[in-house]
């Protein structure tokens, strides 16, 4: 069972996050400004992070080093998102929230849901009188954390110098970090995401185990939902018909970083069942091999599709 200090703080939690995220969602709604949305998310998690820290006041270490991870990573989340909203104007992931007050708050509901869960870990850990000796698990955890954050640092960079340069109109990223991934950033904020988790193994027991749902939350999210399924499909529609493309997809792995010279030679089964290189992703594929992998798999994507069509239209107030 939880304890009552654990219920504590996850009540604290996720009424501060509500009240939060609906703060900033009247502001975007009633201005229709949108360069705070993603600044609203980053900064929710700092305050979690060290209100909980506080509001306990054990100050152990393994509460500081968790609480440090997730400030030092939403910080530089947060001023690297507003630098880019600053720079490159509206983004147009929100153009279809803008001027939609439903939408919008389907956005800020996600994003809550994403904050909440995620500082899952070190809400617990910072409510917990348990205070073992560093373990393992410990250390596994920050090494995840530290090595998901560098590689997200350097994709942002990556993928930032591309966007900026002149030749890239028309053409998609594989400079860096991108020559080896699809989508890096994503691989990096997955794989910190577990590290939170990990390091909160030694605390952990009983119903505490509902710290599982962060990572696994992001990770289906990324994967299924807002991330890769979303991006791997403007890129299939921009860039479908291009042959380069195409072999560009079968070299690079989708998600996790690999040597084109390894991933390429991969037969598809393989990639599909270990390395995330799901039906989904290659809908519009051209290689027989791949087209009889996916075909099975077609009528879950159209249902999952039409599952996410309904929710915007009743968003939309029913248009």
């Amino acid at each position: 069972m939880l304890t009552d200090t654990d219920k504590e703080f996850l009540s604290l939690t996720a009424t501060f996050t509500a009240g939060y995220q609906l703060f900033f969602f009247l502001i975007a709604a009633v201005f229709q400004f949108d360069k705070l949305t993603d600044f609203a998310g980053s900064t929710n998690f700092v305050i979690i992070a060290l209100l909980t820290l506080v509001k306990k006041g054990s100050w152990h270490l393994r509460q500081v080093v968790l609480t440090a991870m997730i400030v030092i990573w939403s910080t530089r989340l947060a001023l690297y998102l507003f630098f880019r909203i600053l720079r490159w104007g509206e983004d147009k992931r929100y153009d279809r929230m803008r001027h939609n007050v439903g939408n919008l708050a389907v956005f800020f509901i996600f994003q809550g849901l994403w904050v909440w869960t995620v500082t899952l870990p070190v809400t617990v850990v910072n409510a917990s009188d348990k205070d073992p000796s560093i373990q393992a698990e410990d250390i596994i955890g920050w090494i995840m954390w530290f090595v998901g954050t560098i590689v997200e640092i350097l994709a942002d960079k990556d993928k930032f110098s591309f966007k900026n340069s002149p030749e890239s109109k028309g053409k998609w990223c594989e400079i860096g970090l991108w020559k080896y991934s699809r989508h890096p950033n994503y691989f990096g904020d997955i794989l910190l995401t577990w590290g939170y988790f990990v390091a909160s193994l030694p605390i952990i027991e009983g119903a505490e185990w509902l710290v599982l749902i962060g990572p696994v939350f992001l990770t289906l999210l990324l994967l299924f939902v807002s991330g890769l399924t979303i991006l791997e499909k403007s890129g299939d529609k921009k860039f479908g018909n291009v042959e380069a493309y195409r072999v560009y997809k079968k070299r690079t792995s989708p998600l996790i970083p690999l040597p084109r010279s390894i991933y390429g030679n991969l037969p598809y089964w393989f990639k599909a069942v270990f390395l995330f290189e799901f039906p989904i992703y290659n809908l519009q594929s051209k290689d027989k091999t791949e087209v009889e992998f996916v075909l099975p798999y077609l009528w879950i994507h159209e249902f999952v599709d039409e599952v996410l069509k309904l929710c915007w239209r009743v968003s939309d107030g029913g248009k």
